[in-house]
């Protein structure tokens, strides 16, 4: 089993930045594991689908981003701590959404929601303007 436990949004103001964190646990992601698997970040605007921000690879060497983000937002990991990081600047309201890391075990970069395994429960960003 594996668990994914996103934490860091809160109420913030336009122009301002946060650091989202993504905790990964469970037998399914112990050990060398976690590093086999690619970690994207999604979210949901309010009364909108489920869309893509950022994806990194396994080593956290390759990254792509939603043009939205390009720019703005980096995506890091740890695989170590099997944690990943969304660093978000220049906030705009267009960010608010709940935000998800979700886990796929593969070695191309994919940034469809329905291809990953195991998501987190979110974390509410809210951008005030």
């Amino acid at each position: 089993q594996g668990q994914l436990v996103e934490s860091g949004g809160g109420l913030v103001q336009a122009g301002d930045s946060l650091r989202l964190s993504c905790a990964a646990s469970g037998r399914t992601f112990s050990g060398l594991a976690f590093s086999t698997y690619i970690v994207g970040w999604f979210r949901q605007p309010p009364g909108k689908d489920r869309e893509f921000v950022a994806v990194t690879s396994w080593t956290g060497d390759s990254s792509a981003y939603a043009d939205s983000v390009k720019g703005r937002f980096t995506i890091s990991r740890d695989n170590a701590k099997a944690m990943v990081y969304l660093q978000m600047n220049s906030l705009n309201s267009e960010d608010t959404a709940v935000y998800f890391c979700a886990a796929r075990a593969d070695v191309n970069l994919v940034n469809t929601p329905s291809a990953f395994n195991y998501w987190g429960q979110g974390t509410q960003v809210t951008v005030s303007s």
